[in-house]
């Protein structure tokens, strides 16, 4: 395919996003934001246009695109909705892309075309209560009994925890601390000891679900495990290097639809005779909020480039989260003070996006632990 053809195909898939985005999210965006409703209807919707197997190949039921696609699909839903452009992130970037890069071809065949078509939604789990960041210290434990492992603990804050038909989840079959003492494990709703916990009660991504995974006593056979034992930890890694980059994506669509509504808004809104746009206090925060975006953009872009090349990303997809996510949350703050009084009331889109913003420096590791990811493999490259 020539660059040409990419750029049309681009294109084609970025009106189609914002056009879906405009007539089926847009309406409902404060209605599903108050009353915490996670529309389960409207990815089924999604899974029809592609937008759920984005990275699955056709012949397991996807649409077989690369990264640049998909960053633009996920920022054109998040600059309308953060919360739905969150849940798409999750169900591709995590639990789908997690079986299509470690299953076997029985479990492809049996989960990827019922994920890519929103028949099914997705959840994935490596967030315990106590084990944020360190996950090597995870409770959650597996114990072999003949052809089964039999797994007790808990998950916290997954995605579609309560909704999702299929999870994939990592727990520790080893010792503790051990790299290779974790494993694993794609789980179908209703498997016996398996169940759904608390809803979190969220600050913002409130039409995006969260929720416990409990597991008291669960049964699951070594078929269902992705990969070999011990690999989960390993395995893990590999996919938040391209969940980070749809992270960053995501950061990116809240942050221009922030920036978007601040500059109509400062182009519309008169004082003193003129609109706030022509005051040097406002058009200096626009020019920022724009080098800003831009900036992202080129980080998110370049990640997803090294993911279409089968190149390791783990630093560019790092750099891209930790840079996009910041800025979003700055770039949305600022939205909230060009709006004023406007911008504390949720008549007005930007208090909405100043809420979902933070997500973004929390999820699929802090911006703490970006800053750890990227100077390792600063010093790795700088090594001798």
């Amino acid at each position: 395919m020539t660059t040409v053809q990419t750029l049309d195909n681009l294109d084609l898939i970025q009106q189609s996003a914002r056009d879906f985005a405009q007539q089926y999210i847009l309406p409902h965006v404060m209605e599903w934001d108050e009353s915490q409703h996670f529309p389960l209807d409207l990815f089924r919707q999604m899974g029809e246009l592609g937008f759920l197997g984005v990275l699955v190949p056709e012949h397991y039921g996807g649409v077989g695109l690369g990264y640049q696609e998909y960053i633009t699909i996920i920022e054109e839903i998040a600059k309308v909705c953060g919360s739905i452009g969150l849940s798409v992130a999750a169900h591709n970037s995590l639990c789908t892309n997690h079986i299509l890069m470690f299953g076997n071809e029985e479990q492809k065949m049996r989960y990827l075309p019922r994920l890519a078509s929103g028949e099914w939604i997705g959840a994935w789990g490596l967030t315990e209560p106590n084990t944020g960041s360190d996950a090597g210290r995870m409770q959650c434990v597996a114990e072999r009994d003949g052809d089964y492992f039999v797994i007790n603990g808990a998950k916290n804050f997954i995605t579609h925890g309560k909704s999702g038909q299929v999870a994939v989840v990592i727990v520790r079959t080893g010792e503790l601390l051990d790299s290779r003492g974790m494993t694993a494990f794609v789980i179908e709703k209703g498997t016996p000891g398996f169940s759904a916990g608390k809803k979190e009660s969220k600050l913002g991504m409130r039409a995006s679900e969260t929720a416990e995974l409990i597991f008291d006593n669960c049964r699951v056979h070594r078929s269902q495990m992705l990969g070999a034992e011990g690999e989960g930890f390993i395995q893990a890694m590999k996919i938040l290097d391209g969940g980070r980059i749809s992270i960053a994506a995501l950061s990116l669509g809240i942050a221009k639809g922030a920036y978007e509504a601040a500059v109509r808004y400062a182009k519309e809104r008169h004082q003193f005779g003129k609109p706030i746009a022509e005051f040097q206090a406002i058009n200096f925060k626009l020019a920022d909020m724009a080098m800003q975006i831009e900036a992202a953009e080129l980080l998110t872009r370049k990640a997803g480039r090294l993911k279409d090349r089968g190149e390791k990303s783990t630093k560019l997809s790092a750099m891209a989260k930790y840079y996009a996510s910041e800025a979003a949350v700055r770039i949305a703050n600022e939205a909230v003070q060009i709006f004023g009084g406007y911008g504390y009331t949720k008549d007005f889109p930007v208090e909405k996006y100043y809420r979902d913003a933070k997500l973004c420096t929390i999820g699929e590791g802090t911006s703490e632990i970006q800053k750890l990811v990227i100077s390792r493999e600063v010093l790795k490259e700088n090594a001798g």
